[in-house]
């Protein structure tokens, strides 16, 4: 995702209510958007409740997308603190196990740690971005989604050294790009 197909979009967005060019930014952005609120929530549903209220906000204040500077940051704490308050409300059901509540309340986290965690994160999902098509889907599938080897190769009608060599190369370009 280039800076100017983003900012193309949300100028048509703005200036000519263009649903396509919305549907084409949210099909861009979807998938990114979702692996900040998955980081957060660890839940798939929540996430995805999460990703799509952030996209209809977007489109509710489509005229006033074009005056942010850095859309993808901008996305990035819409969808950050959007998952920090589904929590916090799911915190609240009582329909939640304990067990549930204390995973995120007893995590004694520094504001620092927090703050250095978050850029990490950040910077972790820019650099998948600019991974290779196949290599950063092969990396998803196998680092986040932990599929093996095998159910990777099958589903993606390539060979398991494919799939090796693939998550080889994702992996090097990564540390290149993050260290």
């Amino acid at each position: 995702m280039t800076e100017q197909e983003v900012r193309r979009y949300l100028r048509k967005m703005s200036e000519q209510d263009s649903q396509t060019a919305f549907r084409d930014f949210y099909d861009m952005t979807y998938d990114r958007l979702f692996r900040i609120a998955f980081y957060y929530t660890h839940h798939e549903e929540w996430s995805q409740e999460i990703v799509l209220d952030v996209f209809m906000k977007l489109w509710e204040h489509r005229k006033q997308l074009l005056e942010i500077t850095n859309i993808e940051d901008y996305c990035f704490i819409l969808v950050k603190n959007a998952s920090l308050n589904y929590i916090e409300k799911e915190e609240r059901r009582p329909t939640l196990s304990t067990e549930t509540l204390h995973e995120h309340s007893d995590q004694a986290v520094s504001p620092e740690d927090t703050l250095i965690s978050e850029e990490f994160f950040s910077r972790y999902v820019k650099a998948l971005d600019r991974l290779p098509e196949r290599c950063r889907e092969v990396f998803i599938r196998i680092r986040e989604e932990k599929q093996t080897y095998a159910q990777v190769a099958e589903e993606l009608g390539i060979s398991t050294k494919t799939v090796d060599a693939q998550l080889q190369k994702a992996t090097i370009r990564l540390k290149e790009i993050l260290l």
